[in-house]
């Protein structure tokens, strides 16, 4: 695939209605990343729907200049809109810039948008301080226990992330009242315990 491209084509092609077209145009603009990107591919992360493009998109970022980039990205997250703001928390679990914590909130790791909740639990084991390492297992083990079978799955691969700071609160949990709670927190710490191991009970 030829990825060369002027700067003013892939503006344009980032908003064709075809998704090879825009796929292109983000290849483009990873290849040689440019001062003028940033801006343009984050607009467009915001609202594309097509998975191989955002990926892409998600990619291209990740090589442009972190200090044009991550402002951009704390301003979607804090801004409106669930998509953008998924989107833009995965952007910056990529990147793995620390200063990207300070977008994570409560809300967000409790949001009711599962999707987004899901990006927030995946952004936050990238993105948190070493001292806040099992404040933020605590909080997101306090979530264990959830109904949606892909969100647990969510749940378990973040928590085993945290590694060490996730005992304590997986031992708490494990002793609930609920069962659904002690049955996610089991195999939550299975998963922490071999990270090879798969998620079929969870």
């Amino acid at each position: 695939m030829t990825v060369s491209m002027r700067h003013e084509q892939v503006s344009t092609a980032l908003t064709a209605p075809n998704a090879s077209v825009r796929l292109r145009a983000a290849l483009a603009a990873g290849t040689e990343p440019a001062a003028r990107y940033p801006a343009l591919l984050v607009q467009r992360c915001a609202i594309e729907r097509d998975f191989f493009v955002r990926d892409m998109l998600t990619w291209a970022l990740v090589r442009q200049d972190v200090e044009a980039t991550l402002p951009l990205l704390l301003r979607e997250v804090r801004g409106r809109g669930s998509e953008a703001k998924s989107q833009a928390l995965h952007t910056m679990s990529k990147i793995g810039d620390p200063r990207g914590w300070s977008a994570i909130t409560p809300e967000l790791l409790d949001s009711p948008d599962d999707d987004l909740a899901a990006s927030a639990w995946r952004a936050a084991v990238v993105l948190v301080p070493d001292d806040l390492r099992e404040s933020l297992a605590w909080s997101l083990a306090a979530r264990l226990g959830r109904d949606d079978r892909p969100l647990r799955r969510s749940l378990s691969r973040a928590l085993a992330a945290l590694g060490q700071a996730a005992e304590s609160p997986l031992r708490a949990a494990a002793s609930s009242d609920n069962e659904a709670v002690r049955v996610h927190a089991a195999a939550t710490q299975r998963l922490l315990d071999d990270p090879d191991a798969g998620l079929d009970e969870v």
